[in-house]
């Protein structure tokens, strides 16, 4: 589990409270956007902590809006904050917090989604992969409209070792709706189990910290939230490229409540589907029988391996999208 730690030494100035920033500067959370205010500073402060050892660290806040959990990074001791908030309504609010903490906050006005965070901080934080991480991280109350693409980039990021990750293991701390805590962290067998809990349970150690209700949020959202800290594995447990795994992973669930070898048969041409998934799942010894929720990280790496080499015997194949064919097979018939 991350480890909790009393916070820094480091204490901003009074300032107005993350209500009084709210009415001060006629904020509203825009639905659209999936935006919600956590406003209890305690709440903000145990996010923090589980974070990690934040002294002298270099942090990277993702959709810090009013600056709640903003506030409680810089009394944590950090060497430097970096924001990227993309509603410009709360650039304000946080210039009197960067105000408050000279030298400590750094604004961009930005999209997370294509933010180029392996640019931002200094070259001297970087690690070797297999070194301890880097006293770099990433914290940030996700709006639930994107954060799942963005954990899906930032993934990709741990396996090609580049954007967040060009530092080394760089540990995240992120909110999310509770249901994609869940998933994130869903054991093998679980109703929860789902594509999310394999594509960040073979590249990271991924835990669900503590659950935040809903009501603490403003507007209060109909769910409650979990916070997840992510912290990338010295070594992949599936070591093929992220594409591949992607798919695979994918397919089995497209179809979760069936046998495994429904969705895994969309992997290939429907000409020689049968015999092909056949091959596939003998192969890795996977039982064809098995729900996609009850297939661990090692019956993913067993079929990610076999495919890779079907794949490699035809270069044609990891192209092939079941999809293409049936709308190919429609467009025939009209």
């Amino acid at each position: 589990m991350a480890p909790s730690r009393t916070l820094g030494t480091f204490r901003l100035p009074p300032l107005p409270t993350i209500r009084e920033i709210i009415k001060l500067f006629r904020l509203q959370a825009v639905k659209q956007l999936s935006q919600n205010f956590l406003l209890d500073l305690r709440l903000t402060d145990k996010i923090v902590r589980k974070a990690g050892n934040l002294t002298n660290a270099y942090v990277y806040e993702v959709g810090p809006g009013p600056g709640g959990i903003t506030r409680s990074i810089l009394n944590a001791g950090v060497a430097e904050l970096l924001v990227v908030e993309k509603d410009s309504r709360f650039i304000p609010g946080l210039q009197m917090l960067s105000d408050a903490a000279p030298g400590k906050l750094r604004i961009v006005h930005g999209d997370v989604l294509t933010f180029k965070i392996e640019r931002a901080f200094p070259e001297s934080l970087k690690r070797q992969w297999e070194d301890d991480p880097p006293n770099v991280h990433i914290i940030g109350n996700l709006p639930f409209s994107v954060s799942t693409p963005l954990i899906i980039k930032w993934l990709e990021n741990v396996s090609h070792r580049n954007g967040p990750f060009a530092y080394g293991r760089t540990q995240m701390t992120l909110t999310f709706q509770k249901e994609v805590a869940e998933r994130l962290t869903a054991s093998t067998g679980s109703k929860q189990r789902s594509r999310l809990s394999i594509m960040a349970q073979y590249l990271c150690d991924v835990q669900h910290i503590f659950t935040i209700p809903g009501q603490a949020f403003i507007p209060k959202p109909e769910v409650d939230s979990g916070v997840v800290h992510f912290t990338p594995l010295t070594r992949p447990r599936i070591e093929q490229p992220f594409k591949l795994v992607e798919k695979v992973v994918q397919n089995a669930f497209q179809f979760r409540r069936k046998y495994c070898h429904r969705g895994l048969g969309m992997l290939f041409p429907e000409a020689r589907r049968l015999e092909s998934t056949g091959k596939l799942l003998q192969l890795a010894d996977v039982d064809p029988t098995l729900r996609p929720t009850q297939l661990s990280v090692s019956h993913f790496k067993s079929l990610c391996d076999v495919y890779r080499k079907m794949c490699d015997e035809d270069p044609h194949l990891f192209a092939y999208n079941f999809r293409e064919e049936l709308k190919q097979k429609s467009e025939k018939r009209g």
